[in-house]
């Protein structure tokens, strides 16, 4: 490898180049510190990488063989995570909703899970800079919530078919709807077009109008000075005698290589960043990095994510538009007269044909196969889908530890463990039927519901006692003090709704404090 800091100490080492990461790199290198990028994954060109083939692109996920167990085992894969520069910002929904205030006082305002050390009103400004910076588009009002708009860039038009049949049936219904607010341009910004819905959002965004880190902050940290090496599997935090971070090993083409780094930084998601804390373990640590509190690797989330496939007797045609287009939050916050605390968002979601036969071949009941699955597939223009975003509450017993079968990097394989509690039981039978009112009420015929996950979080929660929780508000490890997580990891519940605005916002939050910290350095080093 060409190296620009080989051999050097440099001011931080990012593992990994997702939502999070790539913030982080673009915001440290601008502000003038050293940064290098390590991520497991390639370093792709969309108009030479991606690929409008849902099964080719399967390759953007962390596809390495994770060990799943519980009563609800998890399906890794495209649906949670991602490998290569970008991570998951390459192949999601572009969904741009923000956490709500109950999101971040559970314990107080349900008397379940646990406060975020942190309010909404403390991530709000750095909400509209996300916002801001890519242009998110979205409608002049979005009646939930805390900021009803407008959006930085106007409402994605036309509709998708599949998106006007759920804000029929929303109204039929007396449900409030909305045009999603999605990181997708509905006009020409920095360069990039607008989308002209092709569909292929799930795959990489070929002509660019959809957000990922790939495409806006990497090269723009790599402008500034960053270092980024794809393909380095990081295997271990380096810890001094002093209990401080010193860098990281990686693997590149089969070598180990150190990255020497004043500070480490772990931005490589639920399953990968409490493997690494956990296989960094040593006489110091023996029970792995930052995990006084023994809280690596519990609490995970996901949400619950069910879809609801309805035929109709006209042709609906879900690969037309981006994935989702259309939305409800009516449901997200507790009601006294339902029998779960806290909610759900609804989303109208499009399907690529892979991806439908993939879901309805998993219906609930059973799975579909034979001349059943054959005619729904001929049918395929004649389905709408709805789709859940169910808050999943936080419980210790979900969980990522180590196993003792290795991987080709000589790591142990990651375990994670997942069971629905009651309360997520009972908010999922709730969605499916409001789900299939809507669909009903514009006269489709429910036909599957297909059990789903996404969206995973937690692991490495932040709060205010070192006793429960890994990291402080800034995902700095309360053991470590140079070690951050930043991620979806330290979320401490799910919410309601899509994470990466807030994963993206924590980011920006948390490069304001190192920034600061280092500043106040500087000033006190010229002082003597």
């Amino acid at each position: 490898m060409k190296r620009k800091y080989v051999n050097e100490e440099v001011d931080a080492v990012i593992v990994g180049a997702g939502a999070a990461g790539g913030v982080l790199a673009k915001e440290l290198s601008e502000a003038g510190l050293s940064v290098v990028v390590l991520d497991a994954g390639p370093f792709r060109d969309p108009q030479k990488d991606f690929a409008s083939d849902e099964l080719s692109m399967r390759n953007l996920a962390w596809q390495d063989t994770r060990i799943v167990a519980g009563n609800d085992p998890l399906t890794m894969g495209h649906n949670n995570s991602g490998r290569g520069i970008g991570g998951g910002t390459t192949h999601f929904t572009a969904v741009f909703l923000r956490f709500q205030d109950l999101d971040f006082k559970a314990r107080t305002m349900d008397g379940i899970g646990e406060d975020w050390p942190i309010s909404y009103e403390d991530l709000e400004p750095y909400y509209t800079r996300t916002e801001k910076e890519i242009a998110v588009s979205g409608p002049k009002h979005f009646p939930w919530g805390h900021f009803n708009g407008p959006y930085p860039y106007p409402e994605r038009e036309p509709l998708s078919p599949n998106a006007y049949m759920f804000m029929n049936g929303c109204e039929k219904l007396g449900i409030r709807s909305s045009v999603a607010p999605l990181a997708i341009l509905s006009a020409p910004f920095e360069g990039r077009p607008p989308c002209i819905n092709r569909g292929f959002c799930n795959q990489g965004c070929m002509p660019d109008a959809k957000f990922s880190t790939l495409i806006v902050h990497i090269p723009k940290a790599i402008k500034a000075g960053t270092e980024v090496l794809p393909d380095c599997m990081v295997t271990q935090v380096l810890m001094g005698k002093d209990g401080l971070a010193k860098g990281v090993t990686f693997v590149h083409d089969g070598k180990t290589y150190e990255q020497k780094a004043k500070m480490v930084i772990l931005s490589a998601f639920v399953v990968e960043t409490p493997r690494l804390l956990l296989n960094s373990a040593n006489a110091q640590f023996p029970d792995g990095l930052a995990n006084s509190s023994g809280m690596v690797g519990k609490s995970i989330m996901v949400h619950s994510s069910n879809d609801v496939y309805a035929k109709f007797d006209y042709e609906v045609r879900l690969y037309k538009g981006t994935p989702v287009l259309a939305t409800t939050l009516d449901y997200y916050r507790t009601d006294p007269n339902r029998d779960f605390v806290r909610g759900y968002t609804l989303h109208a979601h499009g399907a690529r044909p892979v991806e439908f036969a993939n879901g309805v071949s998993k219906s609930q009941g059973g799975p579909v196969w034979g001349d059943r699955l054959r005619h729904a597939l001929l049918d395929y223009n004649y389905y709408g889908r709805v789709t859940l975003v169910g808050e999943v509450l936080p419980n210790p017993n979900n969980r990522v530890t180590l196993t003792d079968e290795k991987d080709e990097y000589g790591l142990p394989r990651a375990k994670v463990t997942f069971s629905y509690g009651e309360n997520d039981q009972k908010l999922i039978k709730h969605a499916v039927s409001t789900m299939s009112s809507i669909l009903e009420a514009e006269s489709g015929k429910v036909e599957f519901i297909v059990p789903d996950t996404a969206h995973m979080m937690g692991g490495c929660r932040m709060g205010d006692n070192p006793a429960d929780s890994v990291v402080n508000s800034y995902g700095q490890s309360h053991d470590i003090p140079n070690l951050f997580v930043c991620d979806a990891s330290i979320f401490v519940t799910s919410g309601a709704g899509n994470p990466t605005n807030t994963v993206m916002s924590l980011a920006l939050r948390t490069a304001d404090y190192i920034k600061e910290k280092a500043k106040k350095k500087e000033m006190q080093a010229s002082r003597g």
